[in-house]
This record gives C-alpha cells, sequence and structure tokens, in this order.
C-alpha cells in the first residue's frame, strides 16, 4: 500500500511539472504552428540562475527575480530568433528553433565548465512529510494543486481577457487576425512570455526533487514534455496536461520494477506511438483541413 501511494504521488507530481513545460509547447503551437525546441533549455536555464542567484542573495529574492529573467529570456529568443523569420518556410524556423537549443546549452557549459551544479535546498517544499505511511516531499504534495491552480488562471486569462481572445483569435486564423488588426507581433510574444514564466515554475518544482544540474538537464524533461502535449492533442492545453499526468504515473509505475526500470524512459514514447497509432491528432486534438 505504502508503495502504491509513494508511486502515485511521484508521478502525479513530475507530471504536474512536465505539465507546465507542455503548456509552453501547445501554447506556441496553437498560434505559430511551431515547436519551440529551445524551450526544454530554457528550462534548464532556469535551474542554473537559481543555483547562481541563490549564492549571492537569499532565495525569497533569488526565486522571484529568476521568474522574471527568464520571461525576459523568452521574450528575447521570440524576438530574436522567431520574429524576423515570420514570413520564412516552416522549416526555416524549426531550423532556427533547434540552434537557439543549442547555442544556450553550448553557453550553459561555458558557464558551468559542463560540470553538475547542485540546486538549493528550498525550505518548507524540501522537507519531508508522511502521507498513507509513504514519506515524501511537500513539493511531490504541492505540486498538483499548484498545477490545477495556474491552469485555471490561465483558462480565465484565455477565455475572459482581451489578450486571451487575441490569442484564440490568432489560433484559429493566423491571416485574418493579422488583417482584422490584431497585434500578432505583441501575442506572440506574450504567448513566450506564459510559457516561459509556466516552465520557470516548473523547474522550481522538477530541480526541487533532482537537485543536479547539467547544460543537458532540460533536454528530455522538455522532450518528455513536448511528448505529452502531442499525446494529448498539440493546441490543447487540458490535452497536454492530461497526457503529462498520464506520462508522469506510467513513467513512476516502471520504476518500481528494478529489472524494467531502465525502459522508464522508453515508455513515454511506447505511450506516444499507440496513441498516435489509434488517434493520430491526440487526445484531445482535432482534425484540421488545409484552405485551398
Amino acid at each position: 500500500m505504502q508503495l502504491a501511494v509513494s508511486t502515485l504521488l511521484s508521478g502525479i507530481s513530475v507530471g504536474g511539472q512536465y505539465a507546465l513545460i507542455a503548456i509552453g509547447y501547445t501554447l506556441v503551437y496553437g498560434i505559430l504552428r511551431l515547436i519551440n525546441f529551445a524551450h526544454g533549455d530554457v528550462f534548464m536555464v532556469a535551474g542554473l540562475v537559481v543555483i547562481y542567484m541563490s549564492a549571492s542573495m537569499p532565495l525569497y529574492i533569488a526565486l522571484p527575480l529568476m521568474i522574471v529573467f527568464i520571461v525576459v529570456l523568452g521574450f528575447m529568443i521570440e524576438r530574436v530568433a522567431y520574429k524576423p523569420l515570420r514570413s520564412a518556410p516552416r522549416m526555416s524556423v524549426m531550423i532556427s528553433a533547434i540552434g537557439v537549443s543549442f547555442l544556450i546549452q553550448n553557453f550553459a557549459t561555458y558557464y558551468t565548465g559542463g560540470l553538475a551544479r547542485l540546486y538549493p535546498t528550498i525550505p518548507f517544499i524540501s522537507d519531508t512529510v508522511t502521507i498513507a505511511g509513504a514519506s515524501t516531499r511537500w513539493v511531490t504534495v504541492i505540486t498538483p494543486f499548484l498545477v490545477i491552480l495556474l491552469i485555471i488562471l490561465l483558462q480565465l486569462l484565455i477565455n475572459h481577457t482581451k489578450i486571451g481572445l487575441a490569442m484564440r483569435a490568432a489560433a484559429k486564423d493566423f491571416e485574418t487576425s493579422q488583417l482584422m488588426g490584431i497585434k500578432i507581433n505583441s501575442v506572440i510574444s506574450f504567448t513566450f512570455i506564459i510559457g516561459s514564466a509556466l516552465a520557470a515554475i516548473g523547474s522550481i518544482l522538477y530541480f526541487t526533487n533532482y537537485q543536479s544540474i547539467m547544460p543537458t538537464s532540460g533536454s528530455l524533461p522538455g522532450l518528455k514534455a513536448f511528448v505529452a502535449a502531442v499525446f494529448g492533442g498539440i493546441g490543447s492545453i487540458p490535452g497536454a496536461v492530461i497526457g503529462a499526468f498520464i506520462i508522469g504515473i506510467c513513467e513512476n509505475i516502471v520504476k518500481v520494477f528494478p529489472d524494467y526500470s531502465i525502459f522508464s524512459d522508453a515508455v513515454t514514447f511506447i505511450l506516444l506511438i499507440v496513441i498516435l497509432v489509434a488517434k493520430p491528432t491526440g487526445l484531445f486534438g482535432e482534425k484540421a483541413t488545409d484552405k485551398v
């Protein structure tokens, strides 16, 4: 019973952390039809920034400053790497995204020397708590509730604000939205800002559990979050969240069996293959028809 509770809690927790990254992928894709391959690396940079900032200032200052820094980083990536290619072929934009990813990793390698850095211990959420006989950290308990709260706030923003209306219009028909006077560049920048802020919050939760950070530490979580977005139906926020929770739980169930724990990462991609064979648009994806 204790093992089952511990596995379920860990799965829900890591799934929630993947969900915060996956939302960034699905928001950007919903408007630009672009996979921001640098998003996982932004998540990694958020972890490194906390490490370096916490060495010279208290955590209660370092954490908010890190979120501001990551938001600015996301904004700059969009303006420098993606905005100039707005009318370029989609392949050019994708190559630019991959290039930004490698650039961030190389900068991180330069500053860290390629060595693993230890994430600081954050008071309270790093403390241990016992639930139904299973010992876990408070971050594991807090994560799903925080993710649900952030999703509710995001849905309220998208459905009940002017910028949210502009985002929905751009996602529905990018070209027509431009003709109707919507400031597309502002909408896209705002989308990157939201995605970067959520990735920054996700990094706090994730690296509290996995405290060793390297320049490539964002690659696998970022890839799994992307898989979660595709699994749930790329472009669908509820789909990305549900897909992330399913992947997180399945991944932790596999880890329970020592002989098969090595396949815990592979199960993510097996699930993706199965769902795409059964439903190519993902769980909540809609069929898109090309306009002539």
